[in-house]
């Protein structure tokens, strides 16, 4: 007899397994997490409060990407960090495994394990960003974790030490990472949505 899955609905609370073959099974859903065993679906994205600074943030890391070898950026992925964690970050930026990067990709081909940099650009969903999403790639062992706070108009960048995340210095407008030598994100321009500064920034440190 053929199992027939029920849908994902918000607040469910599942093991991984099963979360994923419920999302699996419905092909209209396009964003889904499991945050410590609990189901979160994705809200509507408006323009100025998520895909305008999200964009900005590809840009940025896919450019840096393309001048760095063993580095890897990538947009909107599934990524499998425990048995109570599928979170589906807006951006990462992951070492390969040639050059000591922790991920893989798994039998359905999702991303395993933690990337070394994950982004969020949250505006309504910025409580569980800061909160139970921070406190579970710290678990999983993400080294680096950067969320925009749109609405807040504020960008945090913290760094793993000793188990704890800690926020990393702006020093001069800029945030530089310990992980990605030449990853700087110019906070101010950022802010303002100024991507040329942004990449002359960048640039200026390759």
């Amino acid at each position: 007899m053929v199992r027939i899955l029920p849908p994902l609905e918000n607040g469910d609370h599942l093991g991984a397994t099963e979360f994923l073959r419920r999302f699996e099974a419905m092909h209209e859903v396009k964003k889904a997490e499991l945050v410590q065993g609990i189901v979160f679906m994705a809200a509507p994205v408006r323009l100025d409060f998520h895909a305008t600074p999200d964009g900005l943030i590809q840009t940025w890391l896919g450019t840096y990407s393309a001048y760095r070898a063993g580095t890897t950026h990538a947009t909107n992925l599934t990524v499998r960090l425990g048995p109570d964690d599928v979170m589906q970050p807006d951006a990462v930026l992951i070492l390969d495994p040639a050059h000591g990067g922790k991920t893989s990709i798994d039998g359905s081909g999702y991303l395993a394990g933690p990337p070394e940099l994950v982004v969020e650009v949250a505006a309504s969903s910025v409580s569980r960003d800061a909160r139970e999403k921070l406190v579970s790639y710290r678990r999983a062992g993400v080294r680096e974790y950067v969320l925009w706070r749109v609405i807040d108009e504020v960008i945090e960048w913290f760094t793993l030490e000793e188990d704890e995340y800690r926020p990393l210095a702006v020093v001069d407008g800029r945030i530089e990472s310990r992980i990605f030598p030449g990853l700087v994100l110019n906070v101010p321009a950022a802010l303002a949505g100024d991507r040329a500064i942004v990449l002359e920034t960048l640039s200026s440190v390759r």
